[in-house]
Order: C-alpha cells, then structure tokens, then sequence
C-alpha cells in the first residue's frame, strides 16, 4: 500500500491517527474519532491549535473552559454542513457522542494567537459550487484564511458520481508568494454508498512521486507535495475534508500548465 495512504485501523474509537512525525512533514495532524452514544475523545491542545468538526452526528463539545451543549445536524457528510469548534493551543476538548458520530479533529502548529475556543456553525461556513460539466462540486469552507486562527484552513468537499476534483492538477508545495504557498494537505474520503470508491492520483513534475490510490470509505491520502487530483466513479458520490497548513496561512495553487487550458476555454 501505498505510504501516503493511511486506512482506519479499528471501527471504534480513534480509527485514523496521523501526526507530523508519522507523516514525515512539519505541519498537519489529523485524527478521527468514530464514537457510539456516550463515547468521548479528549485531549490538550497544548502547542497545536485544533478544529474538531462533527463530520456526522451530534455530540456535546467542551473546549478552552466553554461549555458549547450539545452540536450537530446532520447524520451523514452528504447533506448540509457540519457543525465545528475552534481551539487554541493551550486548551483542553472534550467531545461526548449523543449519537453515532464521526468527529475529525485537525490540528496545526500554534502560533500563540489570541483566538478564544469558538463554535463554527453552518451559518458561518460560506459554500460555493465550483467548476462545469462533470467538473463541478460543492465547496464548504469551514476556516478559511477570512477567519481568524494562526496556521489552520480546512474546507469540505463534495463530489458527484463521476466527477472530477481537485482539477484541473494544481499544487502549493513552494513557499514561493504571492505566486505560491507551501501547503502540507490531507484528504479524508468518504463514499456514499460507502461500498465505492473513488481515485486520487499524487505527482510531481519531475515524477520523482507520481501515485495513484484507490480510496474507500474512512481513508486518507497525504499530499506532501505535488499535484492531486480526484476522480469519483460513477454511482458513488465522493465526500472530502481537507485539513491543510504551512509556514504561512494562505491558499495560493499552481495549475498543471499541460491542464491549464481547462480554465481557460
């Protein structure tokens, strides 16, 4: 298997576990919690600020000494948008499941900013449909660089049966602004039905890292550099959550020049 491809290793608990020491970069972390009704996950942010999105289901969330109730709408990632919660490094969470639910808890080197713990919710998440033809999907930005926090930019995107993402190819792997930023980037994929699945390709121009991964249900796929794009089949809707971080916050991508002419038509 691919090493930028990384399965849920149990169907409870913490099923996904990706750190900055175990993914050989600097920045992201990412972690996902699958809990049944009165499951918990907790933590200290310590050193990392975090976003802990309910990518389904509904749970109390407690976090940077505020009490936040009881959050969640929706039981699957393929209807509105999630419920989120920002927090600052030094600060503890705890996440307390009423339902099932899937919780992603993102993470990224703090800066000491002075960004008290916060609830995002779906009126604060701006949502766009991007691209044409079997090229469009649906983009939701949780924390975008518009909002406050010192290295974090997550989004969620959603990709119909037999479209293609993340496409045309771009990349952000230079610290090179305002051409270019240098962006680490995970991908958390799942399928619905969630018997699919879906394809990422992972390259570079010189194809000193040129792989193409078979994605299912739960799976994520580590883009420390290159160009990656996605290809969801037919009959088997695509979810995405992207967590990215690096240097600097700001999303600036480089197009595949073979591919540019996609956007230009």
């Amino acid at each position: 298997m691919s090493k930028l491809h990384v399965k849920p290793s149990n169907d409870r608990g913490k099923v996904i576990s990706i750190t900055p020491q175990s993914a050989g970069w600097r920045h992201v972390g990412f972690d996902v919690h699958k809990l049944a009704p009165g499951g918990h996950a907790a933590a200290a942010a310590e050193n990392r600020e975090v976003c802990l999105v309910l990518v389904s289901g509904k749970a109390r969330v407690k976090a940077g000494g505020r009490d936040f109730g009881v959050l969640g709408e929706r039981m699957t990632p393929f209807e509105g948008k999630p419920h989120s919660v920002y927090v600052p490094g030094g600060s503890d969470w705890r996440v307390e499941a009423t339902t099932d639910v899937a919780l992603a808890v993102c993470s990224a080197p703090w800066k000491g900013g002075k960004h008290p713990a916060r609830h995002i919710g779906p009126q604060d998440m701006g949502q766009e449909v991007r691209g044409k033809g079997t090229n469009v999907r649906t983009v939701t930005n949780i924390l975008p660089e518009s909002m406050p926090a010192d290295s974090l930019l997550v989004v969620e995107v959603l990709t119909p049966g037999g479209h293609t993402s993340s496409y045309p190819p771009h990349k952000h792997d230079q610290d090179n602004l305002p051409a270019e930023s240098l962006l680490e980037e995970t991908y958390y994929h799942r399928l619905n039905p969630p018997q699919g699945f879906a394809f990422q390709r992972v390259y570079t121009d010189d194809r000193s890292l040129d792989e193409a991964i078979v994605v299912e249900d739960g799976s994520v796929v580590m883009v420390p550099r290159g160009y990656h794009p996605v290809a969801a089949i037919h009959g088997y809707d695509l979810y995405y959550l992207n967590v990215m971080a690096g240097p600097r916050r700001t999303w600036k991508f480089h197009n595949a020049r073979e591919h540019e002419w996609l956007v230009k038509t």
